[in-house]
């Protein structure tokens, strides 16, 4: 029998300190892992105002308690932190074998703090910790500092590391580990504030199990679940590229900088498409579904490029933000926001947010550095990406996001950012799915399709229940449910796309930690809510409020064109949706967590922190 005893790694970067913490028995019962380990850790350390590129923000690196232990697809891996691009609480997720190897070296978070005053990275093997000189890698891209990394220290270690975006403090850039990236909300941007290029982990795969034997059944389970699930054999065949022929056929598939909800000739952007230049099946750490797709060019001025990837958020990012259906010019994008260290949502819906600004000479060559961005116009969106990535010329302003770049352009620039707290859309369109978009403006971290991935809206599901994408009030439980469940999936961490039976998860959370209480359904239901709850009090704190679950103009104004069964559809109703969710979530008309549900979840000490 080994006990489970969950550690995090503390790393100051100012004072060079290298500290192991055992995690309290109490907060692994109310808060499970990944997810929860980070909001309850930010919550408590970070002081409210603090200014996300100083020192004083903390940059969380965090694993469920099923990371690296063989259970399938729940190796991943999460960046918390305070996001510059939001200015709220932020979680961004990361796949691979990252999160795998953090549980072999024996950690379940890793706390940075401070600023170091050269780059540097931090090296982890087996129990020894040190900060390490990163002036040689400093100014590499994400492909060439792993490369250089394994020359270092092996082929065997695991990295996850910045690129040239984090390094010039790129409001969006990402954290990459091989080629799976935390995307989101410019966690690679804090990385970079604090002078810290990688966390490069060396070590032994092994982890001790209290119950080997009962554990090794419960993974034979899910095996035989995800064998008998037609959807995890849709997803190992095409990923997630069959969602754009769903989503342009239904009217959500958001183009020319959402006023489309179609993009003409997607067929030469389908699944069938990329199927033909397909090279090989990739997958993260013990995955069976093997979502990842290697792509390389056959024919055209980019003939040769291969990534693993696009996937259907950067291939929409890439074809309908700009009017173009160009195969190539979607991988060649997607290497270069890997290797620049981009999100390529942000990237996508920025680069798309000046297109429109050209299209309506609001910008003007003279503004785009000569760059024509004309629709149907994709190698002057290549080259943006560059100037992004690099904050040269006018990418220097795009770098900053569509918000804040609205500002400094004037000119009523702001009418056109599709943001929400900040963070840019992704690739469904709010119109044509109205819970789905209730779930951009209420999330936690802004404008995010997978904290309430609403399958009910865009994919028909019928479970609970049949939802009407179109209608302009209730079914609003629907959003909290899907919230609460993801952040309840999000401490183990559970991919998205491969999430066995609640139950099963239960089981396995409960067989190796041996707590009995996380093997009960209805107490990781209520972890998930009190997750939630959280994560809204700490913007809360931060002084966001139902101003801010809002969406742009165009959203609730103008009616979708080009849409197919959505068309003329319009966020008739927000306030309403609003108030119904609020009264769901337990929380007054401001968006506020209300005394009572702080209490009946176990987060009575922070009423006073939000006024209550």
């Amino acid at each position: 029998m080994t006990a489970y005893t969950p550690k995090l790694l503390r790393a100051n970067l100012t004072t060079g300190a290298l500290q192991e913490e055992v995690i309290p028995k109490k907060i692994v019962v109310d808060f499970v892992g990944g997810r929860g380990f980070g909001v309850k850790y930010l919550y408590q350390e970070l002081s409210p105002g603090v200014i996300p590129f100083s020192p004083a923000n903390k940059l969380i690196f965090s694993i469920g308690p099923l990371a690296g232990t063989g259970a399938l697809s729940f190796s991943r891996w999460m960046a918390i932190t305070k996001s510059p691009l939001t200015d709220t609480y932020f979680r961004s997720v990361g796949g691979g074998d990252f999160g795998a190897w953090l549980r072999f070296a024996g950690l379940d978070m890793i706390i940075v703090e401070g600023k170091s005053t050269k780059p540097v990275y931090l090296y982890i093997e087996d129990g020894h910790y040190e900060i390490k000189d990163a002036g040689k890698l400093w100014g590499k891209d994400t492909a060439k500092t792993q490369e250089k990394l394994r020359e270092i220290h092996g082929t065997g270690i695991r990295a996850a590391c910045i690129g040239p975006a984090g390094e010039k403090l790129v409001r969006y850039a990402s954290i990459l580990s091989d080629r799976r990236a935390a995307g989101r909300g410019g966690v690679g941007a804090v990385m970079g504030s604090k002078n810290l290029k990688a966390i490069v982990i060396k070590t032994a795969r092994k982890v001790n199990l209290p119950n080997p034997d009962e554990f090794k059944e419960l993974i034979k389970q899910q095996a035989d679940s995800f064998r008998a699930d037609p959807t995890q054999q849709g997803h190992r065949i095409d990923g997630t590229l069959t969602n754009i022929e769903i989503t342009n056929i239904r009217g959500m598939f958001p183009t020319h900088n959402f006023r489309e909800g179609r993009l003409d000739g997607w067929e030469n952007i389908s699944a069938t498409e990329y199927a033909r230049i397909k090279a090989k099946d990739a997958g993260c750490y013990v995955c069976p579904v093997r979502c990842g797709k290697v792509h390389t060019v056959a024919n055209g001025p980019h003939a040769g490029a291969t990534n693993e990837g696009p996937e259907y958020e950067t291939i929409w990012a890439f074809t309908a933000s700009i009017g173009s259906t160009d195969i190539g010019t979607t991988v060649v994008a997607d290497i270069l926001c890997d290797d620049l260290g981009l999100d390529t949502i942000s990237t996508g819906n920025t680069i798309g947010f000046a297109y429109e600004l050209f299209e309506k000479g609001i910008i003007s060559l003279k503004d785009t550095g000569d760059l024509n961005l004309t629709y149907g116009n994709q190698e002057a969106a290549i080259e943006l990406i560059k100037r992004i990535g690099n904050r040269q010329g006018f990418g220097d302003v795009l770098a900053e996001g569509t918000k804040r770049a609205a500002s400094h352009i004037g000119k009523g620039a702001d009418a056109y950012a599709m943001q929400i707290k900040g963070l840019e859309m992704p690739g469904y369109e709010p119109r044509a799915a109205k819970r789905h978009g209730l779930g951009y403006a209420t999330s936690t971290i802004g404008a995010s399709h997978n904290m309430a991935y609403c399958v009910q809206e865009i994919f028909g599901v019928t479970r609970p229940r049949p939802v009407d994408r179109f209608a302009d009030e209730g079914d609003t439980d629907i959003v909290k449910l899907l919230q609460d469940r993801t952040a309840m999936w999000e401490t183990g961490i559970a991919c998205i796309f491969a999430e066995p039976h609640v139950r099963l998860f239960a089981a396995m959370l409960a067989s190796v930690t041996s707590i009995p209480e996380l093997g009960a359904v209805e107490h990781l239901f209520k972890v998930g809510e009190r997750i939630y709850n959280l994560e809204r009090a700490f913007n809360v704190r931060e002084g966001f409020s139902r101003k801010d679950d809002t969406f742009p103009l165009r959203i609730t104004s103008e009616p979708l064109k080009n849409a197919g069964p959505a068309e003329g559809q319009v966020l008739r109703k927000p306030a309403a949706l609003l108030d119904e969710y609020y009264q769901f979530r337990g929380w007054d008309e401001n968006g506020i967590p209300t005394p009572e549900k702080l209490k009946e979840l176990g987060l009575n000490q922070i009423i006073r922190d939000i006024g209550g």
